[in-house]
């Protein structure tokens, strides 16, 4: 029987996250899950189990070295992956490729017609590059499908949607020159915040200028702003009429992150996902995949998060 919406949670997935304080903690997942629980949601979708991404899929978008290296800091299970922002522990390679596989696993679903729709709180790890980790991003779930999509399964003009507070930075930069790749980021302004990416003026390059839209919003900018932005982001999306749905729902944009600077309330959350919802019923035989990505304050991604599963789930 088919199901309106698969929920990606369990013990796998909530062991992805950095030890000693560091702000992406493995106690986000249990957050999440208690408020949706406390509010019946776990009676309204289907839980799926995490599962394991392959050798072959994690190299489907990331280079061998990267892999390697990935490999060998979780048999050490110290230092950096990155710069400083991503170390590595004891595990590092099996948590981060439960997410990488649980993204997969959500996508097969939906194309075999198990599923319309997933939602999978610890996911969508948008900094990651092929070649590197960055931003507390090991493996980039995100690109993996994109690449899947096209390489399986066919279909080529997707659409990419982020509101996570950090421009999606792995994801547009990969995908810079794909015309078919129609990307819409919503995020603090790059001159504040990391990455220091996503300008108004990176729009593509080559064929694919114009198809990607960023959409800096200033420090301090709340709910009136994103629904502005959001009406340029729907119009943008409608002009290329997407097969298939990615959202990225980060809730570090909310108010009071210990991070970032907007002023987001959950509305924001809940109306991007009922929105994107009805596009993909319109566009994309309503197949749409949602990810938790950031949020550091566990009030906050409790509240964003319920609020996209209650959409998603017809609540």
């Amino acid at each position: 029987m088919k199901s309106e919406v698969l929920l990606f949670v369990g013990e796998a997935l909530g062991n992805y996250g950095f030890p000693d304080g560091h702000p992406f903690s493995i106690d986000r997942q249990g957050a999440f899950w208690n408020e949706a629980r406390k509010q019946g949601l776990d009676r309204k979708i289907t839980v799926a189990a995490p599962r394991v991404a392959t050798r072959e899929e994690l190299l489907r978008f990331h280079s061998e070295s990267h892999v390697k290296r990935v490999e060998t800091g979780s048999r050490i299970g110290n230092g950096y992956l990155d710069h400083g922002d991503t170390p590595a522990f004891p595990g590092v390679f099996e948590a981060a490729s439960a997410v990488a596989g649980s993204a997969l696993e959500g996508l097969h679903r939906i194309m075999a017609g198990e599923a319309l729709r997933t939602f999978q709180p610890i996911g969508g790890m948008h900094h990651a590059r092929r070649d590197q980790a960055a931003g507390f991003c090991v493996f980039n779930d995100l690109g993996m499908i994109i690449d899947t999509l096209r390489s399986q399964y066919g279909i080529a003009r997707l659409a990419y949607v982020d509101i996570d507070v950090h421009h999606g930075d792995g994801v547009f930069y990969s995908y810079e020159s794909d015309p078919d790749l129609i990307f819409v980021d919503i995020h603090e302004d790059g001159r504040f915040l990391y990455p220091g990416t996503g300008f108004a003026h990176e729009t593509g390059a080559g064929a694919a200028r114009g198809t990607k839209l960023n959409i800096p919003l200033p420090p301090g900018a709340g709910d009136k702003e994103f629904f502005a932005a959001w009406e340029r982001a729907l119009d943008h999306l409608r002009r290329f009429r997407p097969q298939f749905l990615i959202l990225q729902a980060g809730a570090d944009s909310l108010a009071g992150d210990p991070l970032a600077h907007l002023n987001l309330s959950p509305a924001a959350h809940a109306h991007a996902a009922s929105t994107l919802l009805a596009l993909a019923g319109d566009t994309a035989n309503g197949r749409l995949m949602v990810f938790g990505g950031g949020g550091y304050d566990l009030g906050n991604l409790a509240a964003a998060w319920t609020g996209v599963l209650g959409q998603l789930a017809g609540k």
